[in-house]
């Protein structure tokens, strides 16, 4: 979609705009750029009074000059526009328009509109990461009741504080230390006076569902499932940039590990190196506990790391991924070869990493999720291999390391651009090992781009 900008200097130098389309139809946001300014760098300030300033870089007080009325390309439901911006002969200035503040707004609104079709019209969300997903809260402990006429996040005086500068202008109600998480739900669904509420079937407990019900007379719950996870199936342009980033994160641990790996080092100590170095390169920690299986151990798919050594198998399986401090996760999976080379060996690397090649392919757009595990399943089964791929050949990765769609016979999800997918056939043989190769890939308009770039043919996993 392509749409005029209209750009208004302010005193400081710095614009807003009013877009004049459906995306974001008459809604100013907040203007951030980092350009030079009569041969200075730094960070134009904005005027946004929610947004904290940029830290770690000069304010720059731009010049008073027109900005032009241009014309720009935006992708569709991302609400970014970017692009060269000439403010006088001497300045150079690049700008984004940062619509990161009204994300969880966007997602709210989404959220309201499936709920339409709902027998009820208000939700109950209690998932933490959906909470977090609709609100941009990061803590924990916490419901959303979220509706046509309300929104009001209810959590506990820990994040009283946090949720003033995470959640900026959101209506909460901050419970007593009296009173728990359910009693404080049922307070404020006493004072919403609901006739019925959805539910998320998939996390509320029995117990809770039951306090509910028995606190808040007549009120009718509509169990739902799946509304705000099938939400976070597709990813926006800066959930893929936060993505990106966890990936680096665990390539760059994964370099250190393989420079620095020793006949004498143990699973759990090449775990330990492994997780260390990723957040040396500015991971929160891993994305779960690192999978280091040597030999027969990588027959297991989720083999727990020991004190056996490298030196003892020719092989190591190795299964990791990053948590970036913006909650998003990384996942990949690489074989490397420290001893001999079998022909076994190179023959199931060899037909795993063409199954894999092969459904890589198969991902575009329409695809069922059941069809590409189909691709990859029929060339393991060709090989002789079928009845040893003991599981799916993939899941979404995102705010958690396993979330829907899912690559797999059981589920027909159709594939749609922005949806981030892991893609790790394998050949598990029992008293033997196995072989996994994984990769996350990003679903685009015309197919699939791989996000990892740790190389895997059977000549570059081989351990000098």
């Amino acid at each position: 979609m392509t749409f005029a900008l209209t750009l208004t200097p302010l005193p400081e130098g710095i614009g807003i705009y009013t877009s004049q389309n459906d995306c974001q139809r008459n809604s100013p946001s907040p203007f951030v750029g980092e350009g030079r300014v009569g041969g200075k760098r730094g960070v134009a300030p904005h005027p946004h009074p929610d947004l904290p300033p940029s830290r770690g870089k000069e304010p720059l007080s731009l010049p008073e000059v027109g900005f032009e009325a241009c014309r720009y390309r935006c992708p569709q439901g991302e609400g970014i526009a970017e692009g060269p911006l000439r403010l006088s002969r001497d300045a150079d200035f690049h700008y984004r328009f940062d619509m990161s503040a009204n994300r969880p707004l966007d997602r709210r609104s989404k959220l309201l509109h499936r709920l339409k079709n709902q027998p009820a019209q208000t939700l109950l969300v209690s998932d933490k990461t959906n909470v977090s997903y609709l609100t941009g809260f990061t803590g924990d402990s916490s419901l959303l009741l979220i509706g046509p006429e309300i929104c009001t996040l209810i959590s506990d005086g820990r994040y009283t504080t946090q949720i003033s500068a995470e959640c900026p202008g959101m209506n909460v109600y901050i419970r007593p230390q009296t009173e728990t998480i359910i009693a404080a739900a049922c307070r404020v669904l006493k004072k919403a006076r609901l006739p019925k509420l959805a539910i998320e079937a998939d996390h509320l407990s029995v117990a809770a569902f039951e306090k509910i019900k028995a606190a808040v007379k007549g009120l009718e719950a509509c169990p739902t499932s799946g509304l705000v996870e099938e939400l976070r199936q597709i990813k926006d342009a800066d959930e893929v940039a936060e993505i990106r980033v966890a990936i680096r994160q665990a390539e760059k641990g994964f370099e250190v590990l393989r420079a620095q790996l020793r006949g004498d080092m143990t699973e759990l100590a090449a775990a330990h190196l492994l997780e260390q170095a990723m957040r040396q390169f500015g991971a929160t920690r891993a994305a779960f506990p690192p999978i280091v299986a040597v030999g027969d151990r990588a027959a297991l798919p989720h083999g727990r790391p020991t004190t056996r050594a490298l030196s003892q198998a020719d092989f190591v399986l190795i299964d990791w991924g990053a948590l970036a401090p913006s909650g998003y996760h990384s996942d990949l999976t690489r074989l490397l070869v420290t001893g001999n080379i079998s022909p076994k060996l190179e023959k199931v690397y060899r037909v795993v990493l063409k199954a894999q090649q092969a459904a890589i392919r198969h991902l575009r757009p329409g695809v069922r999720s059941r069809d590409v595990d189909a691709v990859a399943r029929r060339v393991i089964e060709n090989a002789g291999f079928g009845k040893h791929f003991s599981h799916g050949l993939g899941h979404g990765i995102g705010l958690n390391i396993h979330e829907a769609p899912r690559l797999s016979p059981a589920f027909e999800t159709e594939l749609i651009p922005g949806m981030v997918v892991t893609v790790e056939p394998g050949i598990y043989l029992e008293g033997w090992g196995g072989v996994r190769i994984e990769d996350d890939c990003l679903i685009t308009r015309i197919g699939a781009e791989v996000l990892t770039g740790v190389p895997k043919e059977f000549a570059q996993v081989i351990v000098d």
